[in-house]
């Protein structure tokens, strides 16, 4: 087995020295800095494409599911099929009522669960 990554373990890049595993797995997330309580913005979730090296999308090895989380609670948690879905990029409305940290996890049927830079969420 590879050691750049764990089947049993989540895998966070090291952001100082991504390699190719770290490029196509780690979830990015795009969203503002700071948003006004109780009122919705987009997240943006995209897996994978970290200088242009993107994740595949084949019956055989794909991302099956993405999660996104507010500190420790659960927000939304997609479902992928493979060979079907256009890329993985993920758009999830989201309300919050006070600051907090966003994660994103993604479960690659070959490569396990992987996760990426949290975002502060500054609330006003």
């Amino acid at each position: 087995m590879s050691e750049d990554f764990s089947l049993t373990k989540l895998n966070k890049p090291d952001w100082n020295n991504l390699n190719v595993m770290d490029k196509k797995h780690t979830p990015i997330i795009e969203a503002p800095s700071k948003v006004k309580a109780n009122e919705p913005f987009t997240v943006k979730i995209k897996v994978g494409g970290i200088d242009g090296v993107e994740h595949p999308n084949t019956l055989s090895h794909w991302i099956n599911w993405v999660a996104l989380y507010a500190g420790d609670r659960l927000i939304s948690r997609t479902a992928l099929g493979a060979e079907l879905s256009d890329s993985y990029i993920l758009t999830i409305n989201v309300t919050l009522k006070e600051s907090t940290s966003l994660r994103a996890q993604e479960f690659c049927n070959l490569h396990g669960v992987w996760e990426g830079k949290p975002k502060e969420i500054t609330v006003e």
